[in-house]
């Protein structure tokens, strides 16, 4: 048997090898002084870069952690590797070839380890996929297929190694048996299975990606169904988790977009293999995938290295792409949770119509691809109008709504300095003073202080808006708060509408509408006196009883309350009525609330509109001549009132 690898070998390899190159495939290096490089450490999670490599010495040495040592060592710490597979692993990429003590030459040998031979049989394996693919044959015409209606030609699919799996279920078992591998080896590497009747191949009948490293080493696959009659319904398959593959810690076409991500340090995610495919293939050339996770905090690392993504150089770019649909603003959201692991700036792309990549490309060409990115609108932007649209900013209500549901977001921002302009931003958005909206987040950031981030994050979204029926809201909310001025004024309104109905006139009630009550349950009621319909003859009691059946069941308590309930006043002696001023004071009250909540409205639209640069100048002049109309109505109500 051969022995161990020759030390002039060992040694060769080493001289050989630049140890600037080595670390360049993991670890985006700058200059640091004379004959140094620096970046961010890939063995500890770091703001700073304290990870120095010096290219005459052969070494590396990380100021943070205290990990050092040469070539090999990195590739062993990096790579998880034995002594023995890193120096393959380098010699491999020399081109080298190394002997052994004994005689012996390449080959399967005892000494090569582990790592090296599941690598083998996947570069074995990605090879056979490619080949069934492109081999003309009528079993792989589907995968052809699927290929070309996405726009991706037999370049293409060389381009990123793709493949096809056999249906028949053995010959990729079969080919790494004749290539030396034990059955143990090959279940290992999660390419074959071991069932009753011997071994088979795990994928069979599927398209084929595989999924490579930084250095290029494929390490496992992504497959997806074609056939309808498949065993497996799950559209996509995933190599289960090896020594070699860790989901967890893989991007798909990072072996391609690498050089990219570092040269122009920025990084575009997408969200399928496809995806990656028409985003590189469109000129997006630092575009990768998730390997069938959420996007998480590995990724996170091994893409800040490559970015250089340390304070102190102009921050670097991140930019996720979405689909437009609810799962895609929950991805979004979940990515816009760990924005504070980056001080790259993150950014948000979603088609309006809502397509990924793949079919942008498809449909409106790659540069339609490429305009998307470039659009891209900060996380920031996104999260909180993703936020802000659960809420209608039509009204009060909803407004205050939307300034809570903001305000922790904008609590989450990294620099301090810029929080002064995104309330001025967030507040024109929602349509509030800026004042307003800065108490509320700084409410917001008091009670984020005494609750673990945590427990914040597994918090459920916010549940979409509902719209009740009458029902429902008479019974949902509170009984009206009459220690509120205006809410004690539309009590008696309505009482005075039940009891002494004759006392207001049909041009004073068409002045008003349910929306003019500030008390949902007064609004209710006021619908309900509306919908009567008087007849001849018909008694007060008769009154009361059709007013009483037109609401709501949980609202008729409150009806007949009001009709019974004394006025705060005194009748006229003569008459037995209400005073007619008295009535009139009362329309005039609520009349005016409800202008005073038309201004607010108008104004808050007036800034929402002028806070955005796309905004219809035939609009902004349209609300300013109806909030100018609601003023003068106003200041006349008031100079009548006086």
């Amino acid at each position: 048997m051969a022995g161990r690898i020759r030390a002039e070998d060992i040694v060769a390899v080493k001289e050989r090898s630049s140890i600037v190159d080595v670390v360049r495939d993991h670890v985006t290096l700058r200059p640091a002084g004379v004959g140094a490089m620096k970046g961010l450490c890939p063995f500890h999670d770091e703001k700073t870069p304290s990870f120095t490599v010096r290219e005459s010495a052969g070494s590396f040495h990380c100021f943070g952690c205290g990990e050092g040592g040469d070539v090999v060592a990195f590739i062993q710490k990096v790579d998880h590797l034995s002594f023995v597979e890193a120096v393959e692993r380098l010699a491999g990429r020399l081109g080298m070839e190394l002997r052994r003590e004994e005689g012996g030459g390449p080959g399967r040998e005892e000494g090569i380890g582990r790592r090296t031979r599941l690598i083998e049989a996947h570069r074995i394996a990605q090879e056979f996929y490619a080949g069934r693919l492109l081999d003309g044959q009528p079993e792989s015409r589907l995968a052809r297929d699927f290929l070309r209606e996405r726009s991706f030609d037999r370049a293409a699919a060389e381009r990123f190694g793709v493949g096809y799996s056999p249906r028949g279920g053995e010959e990729l078992a079969r080919l790494l048996r004749q290539k030396g591998f034990t059955e143990d080896e090959m279940t290992a590497a999660g390419l074959v299975g071991r069932g009753s009747r011997g071994l088979y191949d795990r994928f069979r009948g599927r398209l084929m990606w595989p999924i490579r490293d930084t250095s290029g080493d494929t390490i496992g696959f992504g497959a997806r169904r074609l056939f309808p009659d498949d065993r497996i319904e799950a559209k996509y398959l995933n190599t289960t988790e090896t020594a070699i593959y860790k989901k967890s810690t893989v991007l798909y076409g990072i072996d391609l977009a690498k050089k990219a991500i570092s040269s122009q340090r920025r990084a575009v995610v997408v969200e399928g293999y496809t995806d990656v495919m028409a985003a590189q293939l469109s000129g997006v050339e630092g575009a990768v995938a998730t390997c069938g996770t959420a996007f998480g905090v590995d990724h996170i690392k091994l893409l800040r290295r490559l970015m250089r993504d340390e304070p102190g150089l102009e921050p670097a770019r991140i930019i996720f792409t979405f689909d437009g649909d609810a799962a895609g603003q929950k991805a979004a959201m979940k990515a816009f949770e760990e924005d504070q692991r980056w001080a790259a700036q993150s950014y948000v792309a979603v088609a309006a119509d809502g397509m990924d990549p793949c079919d942008l490309r498809l449909r409106k060409g790659p540069e339609a691809v490429a305009h998307l990115v470039e659009d891209a609108v900060p996380m920031f932007e996104f999260a909180v109008r993703t936020r802000l649209a659960r809420h209608d900013l039509s009204t009060a209500e909803g407004r205050v709504q939307a300034m809570r549901a903001a305000a922790p977001v904008i609590n989450e921002i990294k620099d301090p300095g810029l929080r002064p302009e995104y309330l001025r931003t967030v507040a024109g958005w929602i349509g509030v003073e800026v004042d307003q909206l800065a108490a509320e987040a700084k409410r917001a950031g008091a009670s984020a202080r005494h609750t673990p981030r945590e427990t914040r994050q597994e918090r459920g979204p916010e549940p979409d808006s509902v719209e009740p029926d009458a029902a429902e809201l008479a019974a949902a909310l509170p009984r009206p708060d009459l220690r509120d001025p205006v809410v004690f004024a539309e009590r008696q309104l309505l009482q005075v509408l039940l009891q002494y109905p004759s006392q207001v006139t049909a041009g004073g009630l068409d002045a008003i509408s349910a929306a003019s009550f500030t008390a949902p349950a007064h609004s209710v009621v006021f619908d309900a006196i509306r919908a009567v319909e008087p007849v001849a003859g018909m008694t007060l009691a008769g009154w009361v009883d059709a007013a009483a059946a037109n609401a709501p069941l949980s609202a008729q308590p409150l009806v007949t309350e009001l009709s019974v309930a004394p006025l705060p006043i005194e009748l006229d002696s003569s008459t037995g009525l209400p005073e007619q001023r008295y009535v009139d004071a009362l329309l005039a009250r609520i009349r005016e609330v409800d202008l005073r909540r038309q201004v607010a409205d108008a104004m808050s639209l007036m800034r929402r509109l002028s806070a955005d640069p796309h905004a219809d100048p035939s609009q902004i002049r349209e609300v300013s001549l109806s909030l100018d109309a609601l003023q003068r109505r106003l200041a006349g109500l008031r100079e009548g009132m006086a």
